[in-house]
């Protein structure tokens, strides 16, 4: 294994990372954003007020996507366990 496979592997297993994480942080920005606008018109200053909707939200989100983060986990490994007899050459 050369030190060209070996970037290869980490470059892809954080863009799958990415992929696979990205969904959920941009709901729970979202969600968090427009809490922090209610929040300030508003000038309630609760803390607690900004987790059970993100939660939420990110609990419908991961309904939402579920299927297609586990497709791309699932292609991410099944690509790397068909390449192992490659890679300790």
């Amino acid at each position: 294994m050369n030190q060209m496979q070996i970037i290869t592997l980490a470059k892809d297993a954080m863009l799958v990372t990415l992929m696979v994480a990205s969904p959920m942080l941009l709901i729970g920005m979202i969600v968090g954003v427009v809490i922090a606008i209610f929040q300030s018109v508003t000038q309630i200053q609760e803390m607690t007020l900004t987790f059970v909707p993100k939660i939420v939200a990110i609990m419908i989100g991961m309904l939402f996507f579920a299927s297609w983060m586990l497709t791309k986990l699932t292609d991410y490994t099944t690509n790397l366990i068909t390449h192992i007899p490659d890679m300790i050459r």
